[in-house]
């Protein structure tokens, strides 16, 4: 893409639709001086729940392309710093906008802070531990703990409700004894007396902390897209034949979501189980039908196009430990070629749709992820290692990378039958070639890279996002370099990234209640 006017062409593509219209302008701080990496959203004024985010370059400069004519509000977020509300911009055909954007000195926030920053700035405790061990799995502490005050009946409250409504995943490790300190903890941290300063800006090193993002990272596109309601925890947005994208929603609620990108309207179905059910993942099959893991009942759910009505597959548990996940759930699901649905969990599992019947495979009592290779051959991540299930002897095969206690997430397969990984303690991307089993390793950037979902793109770069740094990393495996991208908003945990035939990628961050994608601008 060429830069056009001088600035930075960064492109919204907003559904399958090419309009002409731009808005652009500069953002500055108090002093006049351009401010790079803000983030300029824009909104149709036309009560759209679709939101349009770009970043503003070294000089200041942004630039949203592509928008139909209209009026947007438009507004600018960045940490530190404070801005008007959102203001109206008029978009006529033909005719490009213009809207400089101010920014006034404010405070940092907990509730900006990245994990990692937390962990180097939060006081220690053991209920800092815990919550890194319990709760951090599906969301971290900003937008529930950080971003607000309460007293200690307030946190017990919270706490309690999240042992109730989570009771299979959190009974088993959290104790009465625990969660008392995990409420003292938060208390001592975040409640109405605490001592901690109310902008971790005031703390010794918080400088030290943070970390600037290349000119190369500011050309990404995000569109993202709100949910009808809160505490949908969407845990990602796969696309399906027809480009609509379905929603796993991890919440209470014992739901999924079929978003219409061009309308940004979505539809809602119930699960039928009866508790928190925890949709993990929701995958759209060659058919049309939706397959969903629900890791917390130990079920694989099946979306019916023509009832639009979902059935419930109960596995078994192991005896003795009904009801909880050390005996059975279900993580992530796929389809292979001949229609088999695939689940990561306790254990790895296999469900024939014709006859409603689980395999369960014993040498892989637990899994985390799956992908299924164009041969069929259903390959997983299990502990420290990746493995593979052959598609025509069922063999079950392991390998361990060469970093011991790597803790592999999730992997994929690319059009050569390449595997790459994420290697989220060790802070890699692995590579492993099946014809001579043979891996590389290559170190990500940063203090706590921690890669989590993983996508390929229609370049076949790998993309990854970081749990603990709240950004998405794209690596090019012809030259290894790896390029960070700030992510719109604070605690990311991206679970899947999904590209679309459009080579928009598509994500969901449970934590933030938003399923969005991104585009990245190919030019200066």
């Amino acid at each position: 893409m060429k830069a056009l006017g001088g600035s930075m062409a960064l492109v919204i593509l907003l559904a399958s639709v090419a309009y002409g219209e731009v808005i652009s302008g500069t953002v500055k701080d108090p002093s006049g001086a351009p401010l790079k990496g803000v983030f300029v959203r824009a909104r149709s004024d036309t009560k759209s729940k679709i939101t349009m985010s770009v970043l503003s370059d070294k000089q200041g400069r942004y630039r949203i392309e592509n928008l139909s004519p209209g009026g947007y509000e438009v507004w600018a977020t960045a940490i530190g710093y404070k801005s008007d509300p959102p203001a109206g911009v008029k978009v006529d055909a033909g005719k490009p906008a213009s809207f400089d954007i101010a920014l006034q000195k404010g405070m940092v926030r907990w509730s900006d802070l990245t994990l990692y920053q937390g962990e180097k700035l939060m006081p220690a405790g053991k209920g800092k531990e815990l919550l890194a061990k319990n709760c951090a799995s599906c969301h971290g502490w900003q937008t529930r703990m950080g971003a607000t005050r309460r007293d200690e009946a307030g946190w017990t409250r919270a706490v309690n409700f999240m042992r109730e409504a989570m009771h299979s995943r959190l009974a088993p490790t959290l104790s009465d004894q625990d969660a008392a300190a995990v409420i003292s903890y938060l208390n001592s941290t975040f409640g109405v007396d605490s001592d901690l300063p109310r902008s971790p800006a005031e703390l010794p090193g918080y400088k030290e902390t943070v970390r600037p993002f290349s000119d190369e990272g500011m050309k990404i596109v995000y569109v993202d897209y709100e949910l009808p309601g809160p505490n949908r925890m969407p845990f990602s947005g796969a696309p399906d034949k027809d480009g609509y994208i379905w929603l796993a929603y991890y919440g209470t609620l014992n739901r999924i979501g079929k978003l219409d990108p061009k309308t940004g309207e979505i539809q809602e179905f119930s699960v039928p189980n009866q508790g928190a059910a925890g949709v993990h993942s929701a995958f759209p099959g060659p058919d049309g039908t939706v397959w969903m893991a629900e890791q917390l009942s130990n079920k694989v759910g099946k979306w019916d196009p023509s009832t639009q009505k979902i059935t419930e597959y109960q596995d078994a548990y192991l005896p003795g430990k009904e009801g909880t996940q050390a005996g059975g759930s279900k993580h992530t699901v796929r389809v292979d070629l001949k229609g088999n649905v695939w689940s990561t969990g306790m254990p790895l599992t296999r469900l024939d749709p014709k006859t409603g019947k689980f395999t369960r495979f014993s040498e892989v009592p637990r899994c985390y992820d799956l992908t299924v290779d164009k041969e069929g051959s259903v390959w997983f991540t299990s502990g420290p290692q990746i493995g593979k299930v052959d598609a025509k002897t069922e063999k079950v095969t392991k390998w361990n990378p060469p970093t011991a206690d790597s803790f592999p997430r999730r992997l994929l397969v690319d059009p050569d039958g390449i595997v790459w990984f994420g290697e989220y303690n060790s802070g890699k991307i692995g590579r492993f070639d099946p014809k001579t089993e043979t891996f590389q390793e290559f170190q990500l950037p940063g203090p706590s890279p921690t890669p989590y979902a993983l996508g390929i793109d229609k370049n076949n770069n790998i993309w990854y996002s970081s749990d603990e740094m709240d950004l998405l990393g794209r690596f090019d495996p012809k030259t290894g370099q790896v390029t960070e991208y700030p992510f719109p908003y604070s605690e990311n945990f991206l679970k899947e990234l999904f590209t679309d035939s459009q080579g928009r990628m598509w994500y969901g961050t449970g934590p933030n209640n938003k399923v969005g994608y991104f585009t990245v601008a190919t030019g200066n």
